[in-house]
């Protein structure tokens, strides 16, 4: 089976030198793997079976269910049941997290991100809402109700962490977090021990961000 990178395109826009060192670490510890660089909302069109790594839920979704060829397989699988990973260490700082929705379903990866924030030295405290029964950051009911709401959404789910730092697995989630007033710790930015930064957060803005790179790529 081939195997294909997909950084997914908030990460590119976010912080495209992480995704970049990812894609050279994949490569030297597991072997040739092209980068895929064009949204998973748009059929890749698979002539072999492909399996797709990824580090965007929405990715880990739609090209799990949505083309044919393919399969998925979170970078946070890959980097749970490895050793090559260099993990830094964070010496019990409490964080709490929030699962997100594509993924809400899909207990593999929410066992392997935990294994990840164990790999780190993170204290975890969870949420009421969580894992299987984890609640949306509020992202999801962008374009769906008025923006105000949405960010109404964003704030009562933040205030259900137990900790002010608050892990995240995808970049709308962070967005999210810094709207809710804690502070976001997206899961690529820890495992190299950068600090998350909200960039351009208001989600108006965002998701005509995200649009406009789909449309570019």
């Amino acid at each position: 089976m081939k195997r294909i990178f997909a950084p997914g395109c908030a990460l590119m826009l976010y912080k495209p030198h992480l995704a970049e060192r990812l894609h050279q670490i994949l490569i030297d510890h597991l072997g040739k793997i092209e980068a895929l660089p064009t949204c998973c909302r748009k059929d890749p069109e698979f002539e072999e079976k492909t399996e797709v790594i990824n580090i965007c839920p929405g990715c880990d979704k739609r090209f799990r269910l949505n083309y044919q060829n393919s399969s998925t397989l979170s970078l946070w699988e890959i980097l749970a049941r490895t050793e090559f990973f260099p993990f830094p260490d964070y010496r019990g700082r409490v964080m709490s997290i929030i699962d997100a929705c594509p993924t809400r379903d899909q207990p593999r990866v929410h066992d392997a991100v935990r294994i990840l924030l164990d790999k780190m030295h993170i204290a975890l405290v969870e949420p009421e809402h969580t894992r299987t029964h984890g609640a949306c950051c509020g992202d999801t009911f962008w374009g769906e109700i008025p923006t105000g709401e949405v960010k109404k959404q964003m704030i009562k789910r933040t205030s259900e962490m137990p900790a002010d730092d608050v892990v995240v697995y995808c970049v709308s989630c962070a967005k999210s977090v810094f709207i809710g007033g804690k502070t976001p710790r997206y899961l690529i930015d820890l495992l190299f021990d950068e600090p998350t930064v909200p960039k351009t957060f208001e989600p108006d803005a965002w998701h005509k961000e995200l649009n406009d790179y789909i449309d570019a790529h």
